[in-house]
């Protein structure tokens, strides 16, 4: 059996299955792409929650993981050479989940480092923006008076909108007819911004949807269900969904890569209840 006992995060959450990546994350835009990846991959891992309203994020454990103190991590037991490795950064991880699965990226150099590019795009560009209008629509900024920094950040949300929507007036996905990492990272980010962030109306997504009613299901609203995983006395939980035979939890949603974003697997890292809604994705 792997041993990760010389990794101090496994002191706070321990691996009851340390053959399985270990992933550290929570229910945000960008905690979830990384559960969406992993679900696509089939590739087996064991969840544990990081709770923001008690600053998980913040302890010695989750730093030794990731000094950055944000979320999602992953430890991988079986890295490269055979030897455990740690990662943050959802991109970063991304990038090496999709090398390991040999999935969602292409292996013709031209078309992975575009690939590259557009999920650049999403690191750079939506997610900061996407959430500093989220800060100043929902949560505290929204009552500041002066209504200057929630229109800037809705003016360049609806900029970066335009970039995406463009880039899909021809094709299905970021890269074409290819479902990639470029679309794992940026997607939930859209859905979010429609969604819990509701500012949907402040960059003139009503357009955005009609020019792009299809197969991402970003404009449908979302399908009630159970979560994929069950809780455990440390507040883990343990993943049903290693793979077998190509199942997945969410099996009877949409098939196809466009079941992702209103399936289960998106509460993955802990109950629905649990959940903690944050302003710190």
């Amino acid at each position: 059996m792997t041993d990760l006992s010389r990794f101090p995060i496994t002191r706070k959450w321990p691996a009851r299955h340390p053959d399985r990546i270990q992933l550290y994350s929570l229910p945000t835009p960008n905690g979830v792409k990384v559960s969406i990846m992993l679900e696509e991959t089939g590739l087996a891992y064991e969840p544990h929650r990081v709770a923001f309203d008690i600053n998980d994020q913040a302890s010695p454990e989750f730093l030794s993981l990731n000094p950055n103190g944000k979320i999602p991590a992953i430890l991988d037991p079986d890295g490269p050479e055979g030897r455990p490795l740690a990662l943050f950064e959802s991109g970063a991880i991304l990038i090496y989940l999709a090398d390991k699965a040999k999935q969602f990226i292409a292996p013709d150099l031209a078309r992975r480092y575009e690939t590259i590019q557009w999920l650049m795009f999403q690191m750079a560009g939506i997610g900061p923006m996407f959430g500093q209008l989220g800060f100043f629509n929902k949560f505290a900024g929204k009552d500041h008076e002066d209504k200057r920094p929630r229109d800037r950040y809705a003016a360049e949300s609806r900029r970066l909108l335009g970039v995406l929507d463009r880039r899909l007036a021809d094709r299905a996905w970021i890269m074409g007819d290819a479902y990639t990492i470029a679309d794992v990272v940026t997607f939930p980010w859209v859905r979010n911004l429609i969604g819990f962030y509701e500012a949907g109306e402040l960059v003139g997504i009503a357009d955005f949807c009609a020019r792009h009613p299809g197969p991402r299901g970003l404009c449908r609203p979302s399908r009630s269900h159970e979560g994929s995983g069950h809780s455990t006395a440390d507040g883990s939980t343990v993943n049903r969904a290693v793979p077998t035979a190509g199942k997945r939890p969410w099996h009877g949603y949409r098939s196809g890569p466009t079941r992702m974003w209103t399936s289960p697997q998106v509460h993955s890292m802990t109950d629905a209840a649990a959940a903690v809604p944050t302003t710190n994705p």
